[in-house]
């Protein structure tokens, strides 16, 4: 029988009931009185995933899967990445923390059948994008769109697909931004503070805090800013620094006197405190730090800057001041959301300010902070937007062993790895080593590995060997036979662990998973021995080839998320359109005696010497 597909949206009492009936159980005994079960009779499902407000259950009849069925309580998904700093080009220090974790998840979430939507956009305030103009004689707003239109050619060339990818210095988002500000200072969340900061005569502006470098009052870094130590992690405050000076220009900056909003957050920390500790499916470096943070006390923080560049406070006594570019940017979020309904209240709102969407933020380490607890502060004192259910942060990504640095030229450039490899292989590449849980590294020696042993040797082998084989012997035709239990049972295998890790961002071991997969349809097909059985077994050959097809055709719905054109081009060699992350575990009878399309080798070896040629171009820049 083949596997159909139905989503159900089940009452909060009676996920309830079930959370606590199936805690610690496999299998679950169903009924009909459930909305949304197409079924006519009692059934026995199987539990692949249990998390908190969603279970996923494959039901069973007589050992043989009917249909794949998830139970939740979201309606949608909203997906943000970490707004990039418009100062810069792209590394793949930010794809891996951010952008393609993202996308990997967002494309897993369609692929589900999830209404879903990926948002983002560039962050163009603060100093950082004042001083990067000022370098290249251009004004911040000339800048921020060179850099915009970069980073929407190097995320299109690395297949990242953003629903809205906005920018933060547009009309609607100063209004959007100015609006929010008001509702806070309306309900009595700021309170103005007059206060001492660092001025650089030399450069003749106050300094915020990332402008700011010295020695860290804690664990003795030099490197530390003004508003975190990246090395020990600790949120500072400028004036804690040692030996401070001056990042632009390198003069030791003067005090001087000036006022600024602070924002209450200390208000807000029992209430911050009691929504973490309700977040144990957080990833625990996640969850651990913010806690961490709270328990040293949080302090208010200032929300407005003296500058010229940015969104203007909208009151008559802050002539003169923006909105502090930490508070502004995840804003944007909204910003970029309202973009995408084309400003249509009911539309924007539904994705925000509804409790049955679920909302995401795929950020860096050195954002956690902001994403676990101000901006979740933020929304809380806004009072009618619904609060992150899930901050799945990065750590950081090294290169050949040592920290990335944009300032020294170490680092991979986003747009021209993906140029000079392609989409796939850059993906591939980066997700292989996703900082997920600690700090991970890129080395290119381990990346042509990956590739060639992965991709080219293993998936791309069995596609190659296996299709070209039934184009010579079977007239190009797929078998008319029926799937081997052992492969049927080994896809059901794979795709049921794979989805639980997808689900728990848990990707890199997605990848691995997927990888074990195809290893599996290599060795199957080796033990089979198709151009043996040919001539003294025909049908085991029939068998063997149609089973493997029906591997390949999972797999092209598994690795999808990672890289999506090779899996499109490998579907079309076997005359297939788009397919269901469900539908990926059953079996196709629709490719018995299907006609192959035109075969090719879909991945190519990445040889030695281009190899040396990337390693050569980072020992001139570590040389520099």
């Amino acid at each position: 029988m083949a596997e159909t597909t139905t989503t159900g949206i089940i009452p909060a009492s009676i996920l309830s009931f079930m959370a606590r009936a199936t805690r610690g159980r496999s299998s679950v005994s169903c009924n009909t009185e459930w909305p949304n079960l197409r079924t006519s009779k009692p059934f026995t499902a199987k539990i692949i995933t249990h998390r908190r407000r969603e279970i996923h259950l494959r039901p069973h009849c007589a050992g043989v899967p009917l249909r794949f069925i998830i139970f939740g309580m979201f309606k949608r998904t909203l997906i943000t990445c970490a707004l990039p700093y418009a100062n810069g080009p792209l590394h793949i220090g930010q794809i891996a923390g951010a952008h393609l974790p993202g996308d990997i998840f967002y494309r897993f979430t369609k692929l589900m059948g999830r209404e879903a939507i990926h948002i983002c956009g560039t962050d163009d305030h603060g100093v950082a994008n004042i001083v990067a103009a000022e370098k290249k004689g251009l004004t911040p707003d000339q800048s921020t769109q060179l850099y915009y239109e970069a980073f929407t050619r190097t995320l299109n060339l690395w297949e990242i697909r953003y629903s809205n990818f906005s920018q933060t210095k547009r009309p609607l988002h100063h209004r959007i931004a100015q609006g929010f500000f008001m509702r806070l200072y309306e309900r009595g969340y700021f309170y103005k503070q007059e206060i001492e900061q660092h001025f650089c005569e030399s450069c003749g502006r106050f300094l915020p805090e990332r402008y700011i470098q010295g020695r860290c009052p804690f664990c003795g870094f030099s490197e530390a800013r003004g508003d975190q130590c990246e090395a020990c992690g600790r949120w500072l405050e400028p004036t804690q620094l040692l030996e401070p000076h001056c990042t632009v220009c390198g003069s030791v900056p003067v005090i001087r006197k000036t006022w600024h909003y602070y924002f209450k957050l200390r208000d807000l920390a029992p209430r911050l405190r009691e929504w973490l500790e309700t977040k144990t499916d957080w990833k625990p470096n996640v969850r651990n730090k913010a806690l961490a943070w709270l328990n040293e006390g949080l302090a208010d923080r200032p929300i407005t800057r003296d500058l010229s560049w940015g969104v203007p406070v909208p009151l008559p006594e802050a002539q003169g001041k923006v909105l502090y570019v930490w508070f502004d940017a995840p804003i944007g979020y909204i910003t970029s959301t309202v973009e995408f309904c084309r400003e249509s209240e009911e539309c924007w709102k539904g994705w925000w300010q509804d409790p049955e969407t679920r909302i995401l933020h795929f950020i860096g380490k050195d954002n956690i902070v902001f994403h676990a607890l101000i901006w979740p502060g933020m929304l809380m004192a806004h009072g009618e937007y619904t609060l992150p259910d899930n901050v799945p942060a990065n750590e950081f990504l090294n290169l050949m062993g040592k920290k990335l640095s944009t300032s020294r030229n170490w680092a991979v450039w986003a747009e021209d790895f993906a140029s000079a490899f392609g989409t796939d292989y850059a993906r591939y590449g980066v997700a292989m080593v996703l900082p997920e849980t600690k700090d991970s590294d890129f080395d290119w020696r381990l990346f042509a590995s990956g590739v060639n042993n992965n991709l080219v040797n293993t998936y791309g082998n069995l596609v190659h060997r296996a299709l070209s084989f039934i184009n010579r012997f079977m007239g190009g035709r797929v078998p008319e036979a029926r799937i081997d239990p052992e492969v049927r049972d080994k896809i059901m295998e794979y795709h049921e662990r794979i989805t639980g890790l997808m689900e728990t961002f848990q990707f890199r071991k997605a990848l691995s998973e997927v990888h074990e997969l195809a290893l599996a349809g290599n060795e199957y097909f080796n033990r089979q021995a198709p151009w043996k059985a040919i001539k003294e077994n025909p049908s085991l050959a029939e068998t063997c080839l149609y089973s493997v097809v029906q591997i390949i055709r999972a797999l092209t719905v598994l690795y999808e998320p990672f890289i999506p054109v090779s899996s499109v081009e490998i579907r079309a060699m076997l005359g297939l359109g788009q397919i269901s992350w469900p539908d990926a575990a059953c079996e196709d009878v629709s490719l018995r005696g299907a006609s192959l399309r035109k075969v090719r080798p879909p991945f190519q070896k990445i040889e030695e010497e281009r190899v040396n040629e990337e390693i050569a171009k980072m020992g001139d820049a570590g040389a520099q």
